[in-house]
């Protein structure tokens, strides 16, 4: 006697794969992860259309070009999931993660992440979205371990300033430079 599985004809076996009634959850959240991506597109190109556009704006793109774009790809995504889940492909579990599924959680890195990303509502008006992109940034990263902090808030200042011009110099929108930036003529959008 051996021990092979036997698998009917067409069918393949597939270690690690969840059956019975494991495996219509996972459908369903995989439907259910589709169609919020889907609304979410449409709902992000509906919004798209009612963004103010200033008369006489000299700018190609415009404020809406960026939401029209992301609300596109939402859409375009969620349909190809759906396509893939309708022709039978489903997600596989990741069975390389490294991740302990009864590991308690840690509220104290949490409320530390909660209160760097709060920081961004006090730091956008005070020092300007260059330094708050900075602080969030290296914030989250020396919250979650980076060795080097000063590099994460480089990188932050970095991102900060760079979404500054695109947003604010090239694409006319208003983010506040702060006291900081605030004398460059470039960086008041």
């Amino acid at each position: 006697m051996t021990d092979r599985a036997i698998v009917p004809s067409g069918a393949q076996a597939s270690e690690g794969a969840p059956s019975g009634p494991t495996r219509r959850v996972r459908a369903v959240g995989e439907y259910a992860f589709a169609g919020a991506a889907l609304l979410v597109g449409i709902g992000t190109i509906a919004g798209a259309g009612g963004i103010r556009v200033p008369p006489g704006s000299a700018s190609v793109l415009g404020p809406r070009a960026f939401p029209y774009a992301v609300g596109a790809l939402l859409v375009l995504a969620a349909l190809a999931v759906l396509v893939g889940l309708l022709l039978g492909r489903r997600g596989l579990p990741d069975d390389g993660e490294d991740v302990d599924p009864d590991a308690p959680t840690d509220w104290t890195t949490v409320a530390k992440l909660v209160a760097v990303f709060l920081s961004q509502l006090v730091l956008i008006d005070l020092a300007g979205w260059p330094v708050a992109v900075a602080v969030v940034f290296g914030g989250a990263a020396v919250v979650l371990g980076a060795k080097r902090w000063w590099a994460a808030i480089g990188i932050g200042l970095a991102l900060g300033i760079v979404t500054q011009l695109v947003f604010g110099a090239w694409l006319g929108l208003s983010l506040p430079a702060g006291p900081a930036l605030n004398w460059i003529p470039i960086f008041n959008g």
